[in-house]
């Protein structure tokens, strides 16, 4: 992807420091969309759907965490894998590894020169690229696979790579695909998910960095690190929520999470219902 055609979001609450970027990035040749708070870069980001968002974290209403969370959780924002990029004053660990848990591709500390910025937007695009051409590979091999399997295995392979697919079984054995080369990935989740992981925690088990992990899993399982980690816990949430009596609190604990409202929403957001009202209408229907 060229840099003329290249449409770059900016969402800064900081008038000086958003026309800024904007002039610059629109002197090296970008296409640009601003915002200047988070409700209106979300809306900015569904509309146009951007090549890579750029966000200030700190800002009023809704920060930028949360709109990286909405984006994430947004199909037609998702399905499209925009590379995200947090500007911040703050450089703390604790703020990288939150925004690294939450899904960002990269993290740059204010104040930043234009050429740091287009250097790591350019880096971002090539990686993307890259990332769409492996996808659309892996995709046409997986039709042509299906195509060549009988009824039956389509079948099974659909209920073994959805893990919508709601069992009494144990879903450790189903939630994960076959792949040897993410074998070691996998299995750290599944013995760690519990434990409140994160990207960060994964990439250091298996030996690599994050953001070379993220783009291996997310060319072999069009998945980030993250998502199979909620996908594993979202599955043990079901299985404990349709085959156990404990509260939901209780169910959130076991499943890694600190805060049982953030649990309650991922679920929601996953499942179209919040936990209690899932469980009501499943064990009534079992």
């Amino acid at each position: 992807m060229s840099e003329s055609s290249s449409k770059i979001l900016v969402i800064e609450d900081d008038n000086v420091t958003r026309n800024l970027y904007l002039k610059g990035l629109e002197a090296k040749g970008f296409d640009t969309i601003s915002a200047d708070n988070g409700f209106a870069g979300i809306q900015q980001a569904q509309k146009h759907i951007p090549d890579i968002v750029i966000c200030d974290i700190t800002m009023p209403d809704i920060d930028g965490y949360s709109v990286l969370t909405t984006l994430r959780q947004d199909p037609l924002t998702a399905t499209a894998i925009i590379p995200f990029i947090f500007l911040t004053g703050s450089s703390t660990r604790a703020d990288v590894r939150k925004a690294m848990e939450l899904g960002a591709d990269d993290y740059l500390t204010k104040p930043s020169t234009l050429d740091e910025l287009v250097s790591v937007i350019v880096t971002r695009l090539e990686k993307q690229a890259i990332l769409k051409y492996w996808c659309n590979i892996q995709c046409k091999k997986a039709l042509q696979s299906v195509f060549a399997s009988n009824t039956t295995a389509i079948a099974r392979d659909v209920a073994i790579a959805s893990d919508e697919e709601v069992s009494d079984e144990d879903p450790s054995k189903s939630i994960f695909p076959c792949i040897p080369q993410l074998k070691e990935v996998f299995d750290f989740i599944e013995a760690h998910y519990h434990q409140g992981i994160t990207l960060c925690d994964v990439a250091v088990a298996v030996g690599y960095s994050p953001a070379y992990l993220t783009n291996r899993v997310a060319r072999q399982t069009g998945e980030t690190v993250n998502c199979w980690i909620v996908k594993r816990r979202m599955a043990g949430a079901r299985f404990l929520l349709r085959n156990s009596e404990q509260t939901v609190e209780k169910i959130a604990k076991a499943l890694g999470y600190q805060d049982v409202s953030h649990f309650s929403r991922q679920f929601r957001q996953h499942h179209g219902l919040p936990p209690q009202a899932w469980r009501k209408e499943h064990q009534l229907a079992s």
